[in-house]
């Protein structure tokens, strides 16, 4: 394998990545990408580079994408007020059908562009193929749901015929219905399922700070709920962090929360000592 011809000049070094692919050869890493990563042309052609780069190491890879600023762009241009609680959109008939449609453009988007780098991929929709079977998250959410069951043979299939799965935040209910499921607890109930060795959860932050707004990073699991109940980590962080707990309570080796802003944070953080956030393990 030609290392120099498969990676970015501007990402880690050969020397670098060779140490750390052998960690990942029998393991499944399992991204979820969302915020600016979906809406900068920069950093989504970065993005799509650095998928395409793990895929031509022999790894094996799984993509969870959100689209809250796409599903926020298009419910603005229909004039459709969204209304939150705890950070979670109350999701109506007529905005899951909004909610939908921009993921599924998403979804089309980011398949595209990997087929661009001759990447075998595969969409995971509730259109094509439901792989989250849901329950509702609470009855004044309307369509919000949370992962009930994951179709785990479904997903290892895809990754054993080397392809990528892309999967879009959405599950069915047992009611036959849509329901949109954060893009976090989504990608959370993957990993856990799969007991995969790597969660990367792309944000627009630095990652956890400490007091001083410096960045942590490695935490373990009761060093985060100790900050969590102090709110030394606040807003939108928790649900992210309680994501990261949950998932290294519950067979994932490492939760890493990465800043997507960084240019091939991805690579950075599973191929290089300095990594591109906080890296949460038990």
């Amino acid at each position: 394998m030609d290392l120099e011809k498969i990676l970015p000049t501007n990402g880690p070094s050969v020397e670098e990545v060779k140490k750390y692919i052998e960690k990942y050869l029998e393991e499944i890493i399992v991204i979820k990408c969302g915020g600016s990563v979906l809406l900068d042309d920069n950093l989504f052609r970065q993005f799509i580079e650095d998928i395409s780069v793990i895929y031509k190491l022999g790894l094996s890879v799984i993509v969870v994408h959100g689209g809250g600023k796409n599903i926020k762009k298009k419910l603005d241009e229909l004039n459709i007020e969204s209304k939150f609680i705890d950070g979670l959109r109350v999701t109506d008939e007529i905005t899951i059908k909004v909610v939908e449609e921009a993921l599924l453009e998403l979804n089309s988007e980011i398949i595209n562009n990997l087929k661009n780098f001759q990447i075998n991929v595969q969409a995971l929709t509730p259109k094509n193929e439901n792989i989250i079977k849901t329950i509702p998250e609470k009855k004044e959410l309307g369509f919000v749901g949370t992962p009930k069951e994951i179709a785990k043979e479904v997903l290892l299939n895809i990754v054993r015929e080397k392809k990528v799965p892309i999967i879009a935040p959405m599950g069915i209910g047992d009611d036959g219905k849509i329901y949109n499921i954060n893009a976090d607890v989504a990608s959370g109930s993957i990993a856990k399922e799969l007991n995969s060795r790597r969660l990367l959860l792309m944000t627009d932050v630095e990652g956890v700070l400490n007091k001083d707004k410096k960045l942590i990073t490695e935490i373990n699991s009761s060093i985060a709920e100790k900050m969590l109940k102090d709110g030394d980590i606040s807003g939108g962080m928790i649900p992210k962090i309680n994501t990261c707990l949950d998932a290294v309570n519950n067979g994932v080796t490492g939760v890493v929360i990465v800043d997507g802003r960084k240019p091939h944070s991805i690579l950075f953080e599973l191929f290089s000592d300095k990594g591109a956030g906080t890296l949460i393990r038990k």
